[in-house]
């Protein structure tokens, strides 16, 4: 079989079409980590799971999910076992690379204003000029009040962008190596440019007119800003990709389609063997650290929470169900692209249309940074996945030396569970708009779907 295109009918094929449009609207609706966080939360509460408050007691087929800080989410279907004895989980970041407005952003140049910004994650920083950004975030005041900001989505909505510099002065630009061609603090958001209607000789009119606006629409002063998550990120919605519609452009997919797919495998969950687990985290890309990244210890205390009212708690109980888990990371990997072949060894390379791609290892420079699955583990994988015909390829991330990457993996895997990556091959990765076939999209979701109905 070349790719997996070949072996649906065409009953199989409306579904793998169904899907991406519920895809699509997942990362049409999802493009920051708090918006990822609400509309999964959303489609939870839809399939019958509750926020885990207030609970006394738990029973096989209850469904709960944890919010920390509206930024990272941990879902659970709760099984026959005892967690202790493992648990199945799906581990996803809803964090992409994008750029973030600074704390004290805003200044006029000549007529102009601007907005200073502070890059998030790994991007060529020349791919975000001279495109439609639009602003999403939030705005927290002194008072305690929270303002949710989405400019740019709407067809009437005013966008901001980054400039660039024209062709024909960029002779010594052009000279500069790639990662130098637009520097990170030249990454100014263009934002207004007419003045307020005051005294002729007030400073920074545009910038007051600007700042009108902003009380105005949002209630907000310039000081607000401090106190605020804003961030720039491609506007406009996922659109179908090839003449055949058989790929998804758009931004983030990185990695919230391997987000949506474990969500959408774990919500079908009914009374598992084994608890069954979702969880979505936020600051992957910039290393996983923080209150809302994997390294916290947000999850193990929501682990620790369910064995509270499972029956009589203690400390080893958590460490047993941490270690007795298996894990699927899942997250994105490098596509072949035959633009760039001389990037892959073609044995090892994840090629669209065959399904998901497993990733015993990632890293760089010998493996550096990775957690390395263990082989009985990768057994075990393969045994369920073929039983259930799931297609899948087990892939590398790029030639040896040539680059790397990492996930979100050795920070279970740190907690001594098994762990490997497993997820959807995607070109263009962390450019502000990413490529993926639908045909792994669907593959992802049947393998996470198998993953947690069939892992012992």
């Amino acid at each position: 079989m070349k790719t997996v295109w070949e072996k649906y009918d065409a009953k199989t094929m409306k579904k793998v079409m169904a899907f991406s449009e519920d895809y699509k609207d997942f990362l049409d609706h999802a493009k920051t980590e708090r918006e990822a966080v609400s509309k999964s939360i959303a489609l939870a509460e839809k399939a019958g799971f509750r926020e885990f408050k207030d609970v006394r007691k738990i029973k096989a087929g209850d469904k709960f999910y944890f919010n920390n800080r509206g930024k990272s989410l941990a879902l659970f279907v709760i099984g026959k076992q005892p967690i202790e004895e493992g648990m199945n989980i799906l581990g996803a970041h809803i964090d992409s690379p994008r750029i973030d407005v600074k704390q004290n952003p805003l200044y006029e140049d000549n007529g102009l204003v601007l907005m200073d910004t502070h890059y998030y994650g790994g991007i060529k920083k020349y791919q975000w000029t001279a495109r439609p950004l639009a602003i999403h975030g939030v705005v927290c005041k002194k008072d305690g009040s929270k303002v949710e900001v989405c400019i740019g989505e709407k067809d009437d909505d005013p966008i901001v962008e980054i400039s660039d510099l024209l062709i024909h002065l960029a002779k010594d630009q052009m000279s500069k190596p790639g990662s130098n061609v637009v520097e990170g603090e030249d990454l100014n958001a263009l934002a207004g440019s007419i003045p307020a209607k005051s005294k002729k000789d007030e400073k920074d009119p545009v910038k007051k007119n600007l700042l009108d606006i902003l009380k105005k629409d949002y209630g907000m002063e310039e000081a607000d800003f401090i106190s605020a998550e804003l961030e720039l990120v491609p506007c406009g919605k996922a659109r179908d990709l090839g003449l055949d519609r058989s790929m998804v452009m758009g931004y983030g997919h990185d990695d919230r389609i391997c987000a949506y797919t474990s969500l959408a495998a774990l919500l079908e969950s009914e009374k598992p063997e084994r608890t069954s687990v979702c969880i979505l985290t936020d600051k992957e890309e910039i290393g996983s650290i923080g209150s809302t990244g994997a390294q916290s210890a947000f999850f193990e205390n929501s682990v620790a929470e369910l064995i509270n009212v499972q029956g009589e708690y203690n400390d080893l109980k958590i460490r047993h169900a941490l270690q007795n888990s298996r894990m699927l990371s899942s997250d994105v990997s490098a596509a072949y692209d035959p633009n760039y072949p001389q990037v892959n060894e073609a044995k090892s390379a994840a090629y669209f249309g065959k399904g998901i791609s497993f990733n015993k290892y990632t890293g760089s420079r010998g493996k550096s940074g990775s957690n390395d699955a263990p082989a009985e583990f990768i057994a075990k994988i393969r045994d369920i996945m073929d039983k259930n015909d799931v297609v899948f390829q087990f892939t590398e991330l790029g030639r040896v030396d040539q680059g790397g990457g990492g996930t979100i993996a050795y920070v279970l895997a740190n907690k001594n569970m098994d762990v490997v990556d497993a997820g959807i091959a995607v070109q263009n990765m962390h450019a502000p708009y990413e490529t993926a076939s639908k045909a792994d999209i669907y593959e992802a979701y049947r393998a996470y779907k198998v993953f947690l109905k069939e892992m012992d």
